[in-house]
Parts: structure tokens; sequence; C-alpha cells
């Protein structure tokens, strides 16, 4: 008998080498991405954009103005943060230009770059209608308020869609996940504008916006985590892993802010904190695990063989 991993041969016991996945002179398969954390930082100053422009949208219906006017100024802050580390990532700046003159529906980039632009027109002028009397805001600025709503689910999901398009191989696996990761991440960074700038007489849409967001960003990020076999593993391992594990830590604990700080105004602000970091800490997590899926050949070669045997 011989014990595991083990055969007779020979009349000796030989030790099956464990598998070794190697690439030519020890170079990635997939190539690495050349993005820098002006990506992930793009990825989350989106999401608090469309939240915010989803909360604000919510509180204009409801006859919350403190609220309104906090998620319309926040939406438009991330907005103006998100075009600049687009922009700094693309190095030249007229690059962004450049995708404003097709629209090609088969380009999550290009796509991508006309939801941007509507957007910003429309929760622009949101923002503006606040620095008018207040017998002034409305009307137009409703409008162009429930517009950028209208947006912001498309603003929320279409960069998941963008990351889940390259050959980065745990991001493309999570493809069908991603989205809901992001636009639950997208809501509870709204809801945390709610939390931190509402009266706590204002503070219900933030509080169902933080519970409705953190679950769907939870449930998400669960099967992305344990659904996807060996494609999983950069999600749950290294820096990746660690950062994800917080981002549920802190999520957890803005919910429990939001729903037991009703009538505290600095719990209420510890639980927007939270929020806001949990949808960071989510964000760079993503972006993490998906890079590193592509400097490790195993997570390209290992799937390819499962697939053809």
């Amino acid at each position: 008998m011989t014990g595991p991993g083990k055969r007779e041969h020979g009349g000796e016991d030989v030790q099956v080498p464990k598998a070794d996945f190697r690439s030519y002179y020890g170079r990635p398969i997939v190539k690495t991405p050349v993005w820098r954390h002006d990506v992930p930082a793009y990825l989350f100053t989106g999401g608090l954009a469309a939240g915010s422009a989803l909360l604000a949208a919510g509180a204009d219906l409801t006859g919350r103005p403190r609220t309104r006017r906090a998620a319309r100024l926040a939406a438009l802050g991330a907005l103006g943060a998100s075009t600049y580390f687009l922009i700094n990532d693309l190095g030249r700046p007229e690059r962004f230009h450049h995708m404003l003159r097709v629209a090609k529906p088969t380009s999550p980039m290009s796509v991508g770059t006309w939801i941007l632009s509507a957007f910003g027109g429309a929760a622009g002028l949101a923002a503006t209608t606040e620095a008018r009397p207040h017998g002034l805001v409305g009307g137009d600025g409703r409008a162009a308020g429930i517009g950028a709503a209208a947006l912001a689910p498309a603003l929320a999901t279409y960069t998941a869609v963008l990351i889940a398009d390259t050959a980065a191989p745990s991001w493309h696996a999570a493809r069908a996940d991603l989205p809901f990761a992001f636009a639950g991440s997208a809501l509870a960074s709204g809801a945390a504008v709610g939390r931190l700038a509402a009266r706590l007489a204002e503070g219900g849409p933030a509080r169902g916006l933080a519970v409705a967001g953190v679950a769907l960003e939870l449930a998400a990020t669960h099967r992305i985590e344990h659904g996807l076999g060996l494609l999983s593993e950069p999600y749950r391992t290294g820096r990746a892993g660690r950062l994800l594990r917080t981002a549920r830590q802190l999520n957890l604990a803005g919910v429990a802010g939001a729903l037991l700080g009703r009538r505290s105004r600095l719990l209420s602000a510890l639980s927007g904190a939270a929020l806001l970091a949990g949808s960071l800490a989510t964000r760079f997590g993503i972006f993490e695990a998906g890079m590193e899926s592509t400097r490790d050949p195993k997570y390209v070669v290992q799937p390819q063989k499962q697939q053809q045997g």
C-alpha cells in the first residue's frame, strides 16, 4: 500500500508532484491591465453619484428638503470626482472627448461615456437649483433630479459590465453578479449621504436604502466569493479578501447603526461613515481580485482544462 499521492513503481514509492501552472518565461498568460488606483476610485465615486441621485429624487418627491439638497450636491461632487479619476487614468483629457464622437452600443466604454455625460447634465441642473431662493426650487429642478435618478441604475452598473468585459478571469466569471454587487454598493453609499447630512426626522428613506443596498451587495458578493469555483479564490484571499471582509463588517455595522440610531445624531453619522467606507472597500476589493487573477496562470489554465475535460 502507498500513502496519499504516492504509487508503487519498480518497488519504490513515487510522490506525484503537485500541478504547477507555468507560462512561457514565467510571464502571465493574460496581460494585467495597466489601470492604476484611479479606476477603483472611479468605480466608487460613480456609484456614490448614482446612489445620491436616487436618494435626492426620493427625498424631493416625499418632501424632505434637507436630504434632497445634500444628496443633489453629493451627486454633483461625486460626478466631478469621477470625471477627474477617469480622465486622469486615460492620461490625456482629449481621449474622453473622443469617446463622444461616436456611439457604439456594443462598447461598454462608449455607452458608459454617454451615460456619464447625460447623467452629468441632469445632476448638474438639479444641483444648481439648490442655489436659488427656496421658493424657486422645484419645477425644472425636480424634472432634472428625476432624469438623473432614471439614469442612475445604468451609471451604477455599467462599470461592472466594463470590467467583466475584460480578459481578467475572476471579473469575467463574475459577469452575472458584478452588476448587482455594484448596484447594492451604490445604494449603500447613497444612503450614507442621507445618514451623514439629513435631519433625524428625514432619515426614513436613507434607512430603507441602506438596508436594501447592503442586502443586495452582500448577496451578490457572497455568490462571487463562493460560486465561481477556483475563480472565487482571488476574492477570498490576499489583499482583496481582506478588503471584502472589511467591507462586509462595515456594511453590517452601518445598517445596524441606521436601524438603531433613529434618535441619535452621532450614531446616525457613524452609520453613514461606515456605509461609505464599506462601499469604498468593496470597490477596491473587487478591483484587486480581478487584477490578481491575471497574475497567476492557474486562474487561466485550470478553468480551461475543466471546460475541456
